[in-house]
């Protein structure tokens, strides 16, 4: 079972709704009730089949990048999906390595109705890897769909988890960036923030510059201080060089699409293009029903 996560526009909780004011319309068992019932459904079903349709193009319109030759901006990569560092994250209800999870813990009443009493969802950062290189993916504000899914009962309880994991195929559409050492290092920030490291600690700033002992930094014992904070960052500045470039793919900020799937992008197109086809023959079914109501009033 495929199950979309964070921001998505959820199938089956729409599905859901539509089910629900259907029910809702036998219930009234009324020509208005019907009407009411059957206007909402139309714009249910048109709103979902404009996401679906959304993310459809989205995908088939985007091309694939290589993490090393990426543009900056909105991007498709695709890779393996690799922890950030040697401490793995482990899930909250199986306890088990993953990459990134979410889960929700219900509660049965006397009426065996589910209640959600704890829910939750890593927010880790983790690794797109490619023949070329790395990616760092924040998670934060992604819709996400997964193949992991397990689900069990213990006593009154039902648990639900959902998880990537290491070495996962990974695909990701969002906001691309490249963060250089070189290009964003500032030297004068750097060298402001040492001198002023250094006023703070006065005995010691007199001891290095203070050179006739009068308790006194003078222009030119100022200017020797200088000096050697120039140095200090100019070496700050030869690292920064021989740094490797970071590169990161999170949330965009005009709002476009931010998702993550362990699919492969045609598994994702067939998915939306079924929602699209089922959202619009249900759209066309209530307008159908609105004004087969409509009609018969007339008479």
């Amino acid at each position: 079972m495929l199950v979309s996560l964070h921001r998505s526009y959820a199938q089956l909780v729409t599905s859901g709704a539509q089910l629900l004011l259907l029910f809702v319309g036998f219930q009234l068992e009324s020509r208005e009730g019907w009407l009411g019932c059957l206007s909402l459904m139309a714009l249910i079903s048109f709103v979902a089949w404009l996401s679906s349709l959304k993310r459809l193009r989205t995908i088939r319109d985007t091309p694939t990048s290589k993490v090393a030759s990426a543009a900056q901006g909105y991007v498709e990569l695709s890779g393996r999906g690799k922890p950030f560092d040697a401490t793995p994250l482990i899930s909250k209800c199986r306890l088990l390595p993953c990459l990134w999870y979410r889960y929700t813990i219900e509660q049965s009443n006397s009426e065996n109705e589910w209640k959600t009493v704890d829910s939750g969802t890593s927010n880790d950062t983790f690794l797109l890897r490619d023949n070329t290189g790395d990616c760092v993916v924040d998670p934060e504000h992604a819709e996400i769909v997964t193949k992991h899914r397990d689900q069990w009962r213990e006593g009154e309880y039902r648990y639900t988890e959902w998880k990537i994991i290491d070495s996962d195929f990974l695909y990701v559409i969002g906001e691309f960036r490249t963060r250089s050492g070189a290009v964003e290092f500032d030297s004068r920030a750097e060298l402001n923030t040492l001198l002023a490291e250094w006023k703070r600690d006065k005995p010691a700033l007199h001891a290095r510059f203070d050179l006739n002992n009068d308790g006194e930094l003078d222009m030119n014992e100022w200017l020797l201080a200088r000096q050697a904070a120039k140095r200090q960052v100019a070496i700050k500045q030869r690292e920064a060089h021989t740094q490797a470039d970071i590169h990161l793919i999170g949330q965009p900020r005009d709002g476009k699409l931010f998702l993550i799937s362990n699919l492969s992008p045609e598994k994702l197109s067939r998915r939306y293009l079924f929602w699209a086809w089922a959202h619009l023959v249900i759209f066309f079914g209530a307008l159908g029903g609105a004004g087969w109501l409509l009609q018969s009033a007339d008479f």
